[in-house]
């Protein structure tokens, strides 16, 4: 009996199949003490590199996510976002689509939202959504874009009525050809996957094509998830895991650390459960308390207030290398950076084409971001002016960034040695030039310290260059575009003002 999706909808047949469960591994549980003291070897690097110039001297972080950082962009309109764009040879696209609602504000989120049920506003979002693709296809020239790769998130892109998520999916699904789709993501609350509605939820996101699933777990410890102000409990994360599982999803589940009301046990606990859950994926973020997005989170007020509930810096290394010894213990390997999996080919393919071959991709919806071959936009942050620019018949742009040709050198080096590893082929691709020619003295610098190899067929991080690797990709920012300034990083070799010439 075929699908409805495979009587109504072009979909690839592989996002319908169910996603086999990961192969068991059920090893003896860890001796806590002897893996903690393994773990302090990070902070004894984190010492030696600061003093080297590699990490702002008090051991504060600030994420590499996008190149420039997305706080960074100067104005840019739709137009100019376009101008001489034309589509790839393929003419495939990744997608991400946005959908900015939340049941409440978690304390640690950078993002703008609006929060309640909010059930009016959410048909407007749609509506606009709806002329915003229409926008999109008539500016690229096409009837319907050819998706490689596809996330929704948010927000919460399951805090939608039943209704409400059909209606998305008939927007997307009539605009989008998921003919050659290789993965259709999903980020998720367990709350919204639980119970009838849940079920239901869950059989709308099959029906359509979607085959991986990102819960957004955090903790499994209850005190934890309350001061993260989290509006699920551990146990409808485990029901919805299971559930999730059951339905023939790949799962991946998400934690933070470095959270106030964490420790170093208490994490470790959790990481120890999460490996028994026989998940596909377990993925891990390190706190972040300045803005990297359009909202300045709660948490950042939270630990100023109390400093003495949040981990230190030194315990947030223990915490994150201990995790990454007991994930290793269970099966667990990195597959792509913070990402572990059992299974090599269980991974997020738009995070791949994103960030590692870095193809063209375009955002739908507010704060949704482009990256179209040499430019980067973003959205506008604010829904008011988001329906009023739709209104008019533009895409709702308002920053961005057209790359010069070092600019392109270097974002072609950052976002893949962040999350992966840089290819020479690939390199050679985004900018034309060969990757030997570039950052010699940089690299040169980073290869004696023991933090990246460079061979024929890779730039890459060693293990130590893996651990802090946000901050080995902001060796090669420009310095307009390094987080902190140069005094707050040793005037060692590696400080990430010197050698920073691209040619």
């Amino acid at each position: 009996m075929k699908t409805l999706a495979e009587n109504t909808l072009n979909i690839n047949p592989r996002l319908l199949a169910p996603h086999a469960p990961p192969p068991a591994f059920n090893p003896p549980r860890m001796n806590r003490k002897a893996l903690i003291e393994e773990a302090k070897s990070r902070v004894a690097d984190f010492h030696r590199v600061s003093k080297l110039g590699l990490l702002k001297t008090d051991g504060e972080f600030y994420p590499s996510v996008h190149y420039p950082p997305i706080t960074m962009y100067p104005p840019m309109t739709d137009d100019e976002l376009l101008e001489g764009y034309t589509l790839p040879s393929d003419g495939a696209l990744d997608v991400y689509a946005h959908i900015p609602f939340c049941n409440s504000h978690c304390v640690f989120c950078h993002y703008p939202v609006k929060t309640g049920l909010q059930i009016e506003e959410k048909n407007r979002y749609l509506g606009a959504f709806e002329k915003e693709m229409d926008i999109w296809c008539n500016r690229l020239g096409v009837d319907r874009i050819k998706a490689r790769s596809i996330l929704v998130g948010g927000g919460t892109p399951t805090f939608l009525t039943v209704d409400q998520l059909e209606r998305f999916f008939d927007i997307f699904c009539e605009r989008v050809d998921l003919s050659i789709c290789r993965q259709f993501n999903y980020d998720v609350d367990p709350n919204t996957l639980i119970g009838p509605e849940g079920a239901k939820r869950l059989q709308i996101m099959r029906d359509h094509g979607v085959d991986r699933l990102t819960l957004g777990i955090q903790s499994l410890n209850p005190m934890v998830l309350k001061k993260m102000g989290r509006h699920h409990g551990r146990e409808e994360s485990l029901e919805a895991i299971r559930d999730t599982l059951a339905a023939g999803f790949q799962v991946n589940i998400e934690f933070i650390f470095g959270h106030p009301g964490q420790t170093i046990d208490n994490w470790l606990d959790v990481i120890e459960e999460a490996c028994q859950l026989g998940v596909h994926e377990i993925q891990q973020y390190r706190l972040k308390i300045e803005a990297y997005g359009d909202h300045q989170a709660a948490v950042k007020n939270m630990v100023e207030i109390k400093p003495e509930q949040a981990p230190s810096n030194e315990e947030q290394f223990i915490m994150k290398q201990a995790s990454i010894l007991m994930l290793k213990h269970y099966g667990y390997t990195e597959n792509l950076r913070r990402v572990f999996s059992r299974v090599r080919g269980d991974y997020s393919v738009y995070a791949h084409n994103q960030c590692c071959v870095q193809f063209d991709q375009i955002g739908i919806g507010l704060t949704a971001f482009s990256s179209l071959r040499d430019r980067f936009a973003l959205p506008t942050q604010n829904f008011e002016e988001y329906y009023a620019m739709i209104e008019s018949g533009h895409l709702p742009i308002n920053r961005g960034y057209r790359r010069t040709a070092e600019d392109q050198a270097r974002w072609a080096i950052i976002l893949p040695i962040k999350n992966r590893d840089v290819r020479p082929s690939n390199f050679r691709r985004l900018t034309g030039v060969g990757l030997d020619e570039v950052f010699k003295a940089k690299i040169a610098a980073l290869q004696e310290h023991g933090i990246v190899t460079f061979t024929d067929r890779a730039l890459g991080v060693t293990p130590l260059g893996a651990f802090f690797a946000d901050e080995v990709a902001q060796q090669f920012h420009h310095p307009d575009f390094i987080p902190y300034p140069r005094s707050c990083y040793a005037e060692g070799p590696l400080n990430p003002y010197l050698n920073n010439e691209v040619f």
